[in-house]
């Protein structure tokens, strides 16, 4: 299961209520009764069952009761502790040997609750703030419309990715690299979907669309079996491709079995062949990088043979597969899985 979008905002919801919960029975319930002293710092040790990598440490202080000295172990550490150092604790004076951290400590994780809520629910808001105002803008969620299919000459086109940043976007461009239809990413957030204009060149037109961080899951038992989605204004991106007509066909590619071709229909006629590429994705690149550097295919980086002018769909249908690990139209690996079976049964 990813931990991004919608479920990484579920998780820090749960995680702020624990917070919470922690720092509220901390504060008001955990020392009711206790009284207040100072302690000494006299020893820190790492203990030896931590992980090496986060280790844990237990810190030993010492102080007075009536005129006893007592020597126990805190329940909590802090990295502004050394040795010596003098710490507000609270006793049990039923039993002083019973111990907790201060007051500061408790108020800390109460307060980090807080704040990781008041953020998740700051973040739910202002994404269903601006989910609610592109519905306004194009009157429902299912509004998205497309240009109508219009075939033209064969065109060899490239679908690219950006790399190394996390506003990362898409372009188709044509053989002399110029950027036919482009997605860039005008907001960047973790917990709501990301703000992007899609751009058609070739049009003049620029149209805002909201996408979601990629969900999976598994299926069944099933090797690789797993299912990839996101979101597209609100939609959910396989379901929104099936309602505007579009169906995929996937298959290996006969010239290289490491690499996926996807034939692309929209209302039943066939507008496009897409082939997985390396991100030599121009064959003049590839050329100059050699075989070997070709072989292994990149996710986000295909080769394109259309004879569609509107670009528009095509575009979205490329940038599901761009963005997900998906290998079919259903979003999931298992007719992948299955060819692949077939074709080294057929070999």
């Amino acid at each position: 299961m990813s931990l991004r979008g919608p479920r990484l905002n579920l998780f820090a919801l749960l995680l702020s209520l624990v917070a919470i919960g922690i720092g509220i029975y901390l504060v008001f319930f955990q020392s009711r009764g206790f009284l207040k002293t100072e302690a000494v710092i006299v020893s820190i040790e790492e203990n030896p069952g931590s992980d090496t990598d986060d280790p844990d440490y237990d810190v030993t202080v010492r102080y007075s009761v009536d005129g006893k000295e007592y020597t126990e172990l805190l329940d909590f550490y802090s990295g502004s502790f050394k040795v010596g150092k003098t710490v507000p604790i609270r006793y049990n004076p039923d039993d002083p040997g019973e111990i907790h951290g201060g007051e500061g400590f408790s108020i800390y994780i109460l307060a980090i609750g807080i704040v990781i809520l008041a953020v998740t629910v700051f973040s739910w808001l202002r994404g269903r703030k601006a989910q609610k105002a592109l519905e306004q803008a194009r009157g429902s969620v299912n509004s998205v419309t497309y240009a109508p299919s219009v075939p033209g000459p064969t065109r060899q086109l490239y679908f690219l990715t950006d790399q190394g940043t996390p506003k990362y976007g898409h372009r188709i461009e044509d053989a002399h690299r110029r950027v036919l239809y482009e997605a860039k990413m005008t907001k960047f957030t973790l917990l709501t979907p990301f703000g992007f204009d899609f751009i058609d060149h070739e049009h003049g037109t620029t149209t805002p669309h909201l996408i979601g961080h990629e969900e999976s899951s598994e299926w069944d038992s099933i090797l690789i079996d797993n299912h990839h989605t996101f979101t597209f204004d609100g939609e959910f991106i396989w379901q929104h491709l099936k309602r505007s007509g579009i169906t995929v066909e996937s298959s290996l590619d006969p010239s290289n079995p490491l690499k996926l071709r996807y034939e692309i229909f929209r209302d039943g006629r066939h507008i496009a062949t897409a082939v997985a590429s390396s991100i030599h994705v121009h064959e003049e690149d590839a050329a100059q990088h050699g075989s070997v550097a070709n072989a292994i295919p990149a996710m986000g980086f295909y080769r394109i043979t259309t004879t569609e002018t509107n670009l528009d769909l095509l575009f979205v249908t490329l940038l599901a597969f761009a963005r997900s690990d998906a290998s079919d139209a259903q979003g999931g690996n298992r007719k992948a899985l299955f060819n692949t079976i077939k074709n080294l049964r057929n070999s």
